[in-house]
């Protein structure tokens, strides 16, 4: 089964939530890791393997500097997620 748009953006709410403290509706397609939610690289690494286990999907090291917001991960999940 396909997931949709609000369900990757409620995962990565609930995980940016437990790895770096955010407020999950403060995690919105249009914000940035970096500048609006303040998730540094260390975090984002933890976003990115959690994310990876919990939508059965690879990002690959050289794929995660594109993911600037929230919008291009769960683009990128949508994309690259096992169906």
């Amino acid at each position: 089964m396909a997931l949709s748009q609000d369900e990757v953006l409620t995962g990565l709410a609930e995980i940016v939530n437990e790895v770096a403290g955010v407020e999950v509706e403060d995690v919105q397609l249009d914000k940035s890791f970096i500048g609006d939610l303040d998730v540094d690289s260390l975090s984002m690494v933890e976003v990115v393997v959690a994310a990876e286990e919990k939508f059965d999907v690879k990002i690959p090291d050289d794929e995660v500097k594109n993911l600037a917001t929230v919008g291009d991960a769960v683009s990128y999940i949508l994309t690259h997620a096992e169906s």
